[in-house]
């Protein structure tokens, strides 16, 4: 049985990983017609590419693929090869020359995990994208969260291993999927309050100085049912707010936390207040997956 994010109809996800350096990325690809998106940015270092258009003020509403990456900002050329998959195959916002896929993209810094010279690129995220399907999402130490570290305000020796984590949730007729790269500062917790990465003493417990560009938690939100970007972007407030259950301290001054809502649109609009609780529960299952699927 499905219960990763490729469980919601119409939704394709695929890896390109480097288990040596220590890095990778994943590609979320909707219908071809695309999905309407909007994102919310929390924290001072976000790194991504089409962010603005995500914008509800701004005119396209669709997008073709998102990718999430690891790489620090070089890992964003990778979303070049996913343009470039897509292109291919017709798929884009029509315009009177050219068909213009549309893929926003976000990073996380891994460069201090692995080789600080791997880096997924253009290539990497053309196979990623051609590996895309709807079979359950490898979790764990794959794609854009093969790199990724948790509870990093005591320094590197005391760092845990991130992952990647996905989870599908559906209560009443309404569903969302989540898929989640989980590189915080901060510790890890269960939606429980279980202690499941990091020291869990806390800042403070010792001097160090962290760095504000290597921390940060990606989201990605996927459902069949209508929204506006506006909708969309509420949506992905409520994303964010749901790592301060499960990421202690979360949306600090070194964090740059991105969530991004995507909707096929295939389904009637959901009762809004149970489409938000959804998505906050999913969100903080979706991070601690992304632990205990390592475990498994």
């Amino acid at each position: 049985m499905n219960t990763t994010l490729t469980a919601v109809p119409g939704f394709r996800v695929g890896h390109w990983t480097d288990p040596v350096g220590q890095t990778g990325c994943t590609v979320i690809l909707p219908p071809p017609e695309g999905a309407v998106a909007s994102a919310s940015f929390l924290g001072p270092s976000p790194a991504t590419r089409e962010g603005v258009l995500l914008s509800p003020e701004k005119k396209v509403e669709r997008v073709h693929g998102l990718l999430l990456t690891g790489g620090s900002a070089f890992g964003l050329s990778a979303a070049g090869g996913v343009v470039r998959w897509l292109e291919e195959r017709g798929i884009g916002h029509p315009t009177h020359f050219a068909r213009v896929p549309i893929v926003p993209a976000a990073v996380i810094y891994d460069l201090g995990m692995g080789d600080p010279d791997a880096r997924p690129g253009e290539a990497q995220g053309y196979l990623a994208a051609q590996a895309a399907s709807s079979e359950p999402v490898n979790r764990g130490r794959v794609g854009a969260g093969t790199g990724a570290s948790i509870g990093k305000y005591l320094g590197p020796a005391q760092t845990a291993a991130g992952g990647l984590g996905s989870v599908y949730l559906s209560r009443h007729g309404v569903s969302v999927g989540v898929l989640a790269v989980v590189n915080p500062i901060g510790d890890v917790y269960s939606p429980g309050g279980e202690l499941l990465a990091g020291p869990g003493v806390g800042p403070g417990a010792a001097a160090f100085a962290p760095n504000d560009l290597e921390n940060t938690t990606l989201i990605a939100v996927v459902t069949q049912h209508t929204l506006s970007k506006n909708d969309a972007r509420r949506l992905a407030d409520a994303a964010q707010t749901a790592l301060a259950r499960v990421i202690r301290p979360s949306h600090t001054y070194w964090d740059g936390d991105s969530a991004f809502v995507l909707s096929s649109a295939a389904l009637p609009e959901a009762d809004p207040l149970l489409l938000g609780a959804l998505v906050q529960d999913a969100v903080a299952l979706a991070v601690a997956d992304a632990v205990l699927s390592q475990r498994e």
